[in-house]
């Protein structure tokens, strides 16, 4: 599901409301997870899942086009979680 249909889904099981107005909402909902990462908080979404940041610890590692030892700092990612009822859904189907 790409995230123009998630705005299309989100508008029209909501008869309230406009397309550009689910597309607010949207927009609102994932700007606002970008930023508790950023901070490094957790999300945690019961039912769904959760997202919380890792560190990724510097390494060593090969360019595969010239085989020359490349060194990568540390950085952090973001990580998910499934959460027990979305896995259950899943397999179940």
């Amino acid at each position: 599901m790409t995230k123009s249909e998630l705005v299309q889904a989100v508008s029209e099981r909501s008869p309230d409301i406009t397309r550009r107005h689910a597309e607010v909402v949207v927009n609102t909902i994932f700007g606002c997870m970008r930023e508790a990462l950023e901070k490094g908080d957790r999300i945690e979404i019961r039912g769904f899942g959760s997202f919380h940041v890792r560190l990724r610890g510097p390494r060593t590692a090969r360019n595969p086009r010239t085989g020359d030892v490349v060194d990568i700092d540390e950085k952090r990612v973001p990580f998910f979680k499934v959460g027990k009822e979305l896995k259950e859904r899943v397999n179940e189907s």
